[in-house]
């Protein structure tokens, strides 16, 4: 827990991109840091930098309740982080180079958690995450193992309030992540 610790106060003190310079509040990450289930969407919204805490406006209620529908909390059972701990201005997508200088902070916060899954939250997330080319329309809900974790992307929260007709297909992706953490459990040794 201290290199958690130690690895958010760093993280806290970070200036390495311009996004820095405009945000409220860093926004390193919400959740139990030993969970076996990491969410990962693009960068903080207005809310998120306001408060200093990932999906808190309407879309995190929308997921809130998505994850309730499965048995899982945010003060529970996963951690929820962002590509970016920085709002970029007016909520546009972050740039490649900040994408870049910020994958540090998640990618350590990876190896100390060391998840069985990785959930990501939208396009954005899926195509630095998972693959490049990723569509998040066409292949949502399927899981794919990579380096011992397994993988999964599908709608953005804010997408399905823009969208409601995808709200049932993003209810089918949790209902398959939870059988997949079902399955994880029936073979992890006791």
């Amino acid at each position: 827990m201290e290199e958690w610790e130690a690895l958010q106060a760093r993280c806290m003190g970070c200036t390495r991109c311009e996004l820095a310079a405009t945000r409220t509040n860093l926004v390193f990450g919400v959740g139990n840091p030993h969970a076996e289930v990491l969410f990962i969407g693009e960068g903080p919204g207005e809310q998120e930098d306001l408060r200093g805490e990932p999906f808190v406006g309407r879309s995190g209620k929308l997921l809130d309740q998505y994850l309730a529908a499965i048995d899982l909390d945010r003060k529970k059972n996963i951690y929820i982080a962002n590509m970016v701990k920085c709002r970029p201005p007016g909520n546009r997508d972050p740039k490649p180079e900040e994408q870049e200088e910020c994958m540090v902070w998640l990618k350590e916060q990876v190896r100390l958690m060391r998840p069985k899954i990785i959930v990501c939250l939208g396009r954005i997330a899926a195509q630095r995450i998972l693959r490049t080319d990723f569509k998040v329309t066409q292949e949502h809900g399927r899981f794919a193992e990579h380096n011992g974790i397994w993988r999964m992307g599908t709608y953005h929260p804010a997408m399905l309030l823009r969208d409601p007709r995808k709200k049932e297909a993003a209810l089918q992706d949790f209902l398959a992540l939870r059988a997949k953490l079902n399955e994880l459990s029936a073979h992890s040794p006791p």
